[in-house]
């Protein structure tokens, strides 16, 4: 589960622009995860919570906002979100 993982680098990095928050002074964390990162943001939550629930972090939130994976055809020209290993225009099926 790399989303463990990722939590802990969100809590060093908010750590190194605020070394010691005040308890309820972080109310949100926005983050911005690509559909290809593989990260569920469900458990990227669910793991976050965790690890602040005995800090200063206890109670922020984090804000995840998913980015598709997007793509230029070189077929048609058309520009168009795809799910990650699909990698076919949705509109003229072309793949390279």
């Amino acid at each position: 589960m790399h989303e463990l993982s990722a939590a802990q680098e969100i809590v060093e990095i908010l750590h190194q622009y605020l070394p010691n928050p005040k308890p309820n002074s972080v109310k949100s964390i926005k983050i911005i995860v690509g559909k290809m990162s593989n990260i569920l943001p469900d458990s990227l939550t669910f793991c976050f919570e965790a690890i602040t629930s005995d800090t200063s972090l206890k109670g922020a939130k984090l804000e995840i906002i998913e980015t598709p994976v997007k793509i230029n055809c070189s077929n048609c020209g058309n520009d168009s979100e795809i799910e990650p290993l699909v990698f076919a225009c949705p509109v003229c099926g072309n793949n390279k």
